[in-house]
């Protein structure tokens, strides 16, 4: 059975995020963009970062160039972006293809293991795993982070071992 823990990112720093690493932790996944409408989300994701990582959250930005070319810019200009604007302190994997044909293997079991209408269809998407590595929930982008339905979900995953 496959799940989040068995996939790997590039990072944008330079290497590799092995989400193996976050194995027995639930990990927050969400495609972003810099130039979007729903940008202002990053700090929605570095409050649930905040708030829940002792806890054992893990909280993943996936920068994504696939809506609107809104992500156009080097690793370099994406992670001065993020910290400079938002202090994004979880990690952030380099830009990758979130739909059509080039889309990123951990995409491509998302899409399949959650169903068409869970494809991101923007920016910020987000797909949050259990403890166990499977999907438990995803929210669209017009869900904020710190929506209450987020929330819980986060809360009910952290407690359930």
């Amino acid at each position: 059975m496959t799940c989040v823990y068995d996939f790997t990112l590039p990072s944008l720093e330079g290497g590799t995020i092995d989400l193996g690493a976050y194995r027995g932790r639930p990990v927050l996944l969400a495609n972003t963009a810099s130039l979007c409408g729903f940008t202002p989300q990053y700090e929605g994701l570095q409050a649930l970062w905040t708030q829940y990582h002792k806890a054992g959250l893990v909280v993943i930005g996936i920068p994504s160039n696939d809506f609107g070319r809104q992500e156009p810019g080097s690793s370099e200009e994406i992670s001065g972006f993020c910290q400079r604007n938002y202090g994004v302190a979880f990690p952030m994997a380099a830009r990758s293809t979130v739909r059509g044909a080039d889309t990123i293997a951990l995409f491509r079991w998302l899409d399949s293991d959650l169903g068409f209408l869970a494809k991101p269809r923007w920016n910020f998407y987000k797909y949050l795993t259990d403890r166990h590595g499977l999907p438990a929930a995803w929210f669209s982008s017009l869900t904020p982070p710190t929506a209450w339905r987020v929330r819980k979900a986060v809360e009910r995953v952290l407690k359930n071992a």
